[in-house]
């Protein structure tokens, strides 16, 4: 049984403005809720089925995370799936703080508002073995329900900060390739071992502000008819290519 408070309290952070008031955010569906309790992130508290807190009770009990046995539709109450068969978790966020880029390459997101993209990015980006993503403080938020839900357990595992990117590009010693209509063809290009991918707006792609810092217009050669691609798929082709060329 889950208490009205509780409930209210896992409603409201659906809404940015609470889960930055409470710094925790909302889990949902049992793969993602089982990356998040083998992660680093302080996990406060699980609903789930019988099954799956009895596959991990042991995990559960070691981390001294509370918890309650609920059914499907209650599941579905507490959260924003349509069903969940699983389990929901509340976590709470990290720092915003800034990592340390080493030789590696790096996304760096400029004003996507489409959670669902950014969380795909972040799965994509783990895929590749991509750590760290630059994110303008415009972009969607990261414990977005929504981007959790994309990343399927990806947030995990891969950092998200949010900074002026204007300030992030001044201080920038990394060589830096953005995604562009126009640009030297992917497929041709040494990206090198090191660097930052910037990807922009869904819509208006990098902003003019940043398109200076950009060193090298990349773009992806269209073969057929459509007017553009969507910004996840584009990161997860480029990336593809990056570490074509680093082989």
């Amino acid at each position: 049984m889950v208490s009205k408070s509780r409930i209210k309290f896992i409603k409201s952070l659906q809404v940015k403005k609470y889960r930055k008031q409470e710094q925790s955010f909302l889990v949902e569906g049992a793969k993602s809720v089982k990356e998040l309790l083998q992660s680093d992130f302080e996990t406060l508290w699980v609903a789930g089925t019988a099954d799956f807190i009895q596959r991990q009770g042991q995990r559960l009990t070691e981390r001294k995370i509370e918890f309650a046995i609920v059914n499907e539709n209650a599941l579905t109450e507490l959260g924003t799936f349509q069903t969940n068969d699983g389990a929901v978790a509340v976590a709470k966020m990290k720092v915003n703080s800034f990592p340390n880029l080493k030789n590696e390459f790096c996304l760096v997101l400029d004003d996507l508002r489409d959670p669902g993209n950014v969380g795909t990015i972040i799965r994509t980006a783990d895929w590749f073995g991509i750590k760290n993503i630059i994110a303008s403080e415009e972009t969607a938020d990261f414990y977005n329900p929504k981007t959790i839900s994309a990343s399927m357990g990806s947030f995990c595992r891969v950092n998200l900060f949010y900074t002026d990117l204007i300030q992030f590009f001044a201080k920038n010693g990394l060589p830096v390739f953005g995604a562009f209509m126009d640009g030297e063809d992917v497929h041709q290009i040494d990206f090198g071992k090191r660097g930052l991918l910037v990807v922009g707006n869904e819509s208006n792609g990098i902003s003019t502000s940043v398109q200076p810092f950009v060193h090298h217009r990349v773009t992806i050669p269209r073969i057929g008819e459509a007017e553009s691609l969507n910004a996840a798929i584009a990161t997860g082709i480029i990336l593809d290519n990056i570490f074509r060329s680093k082989k």
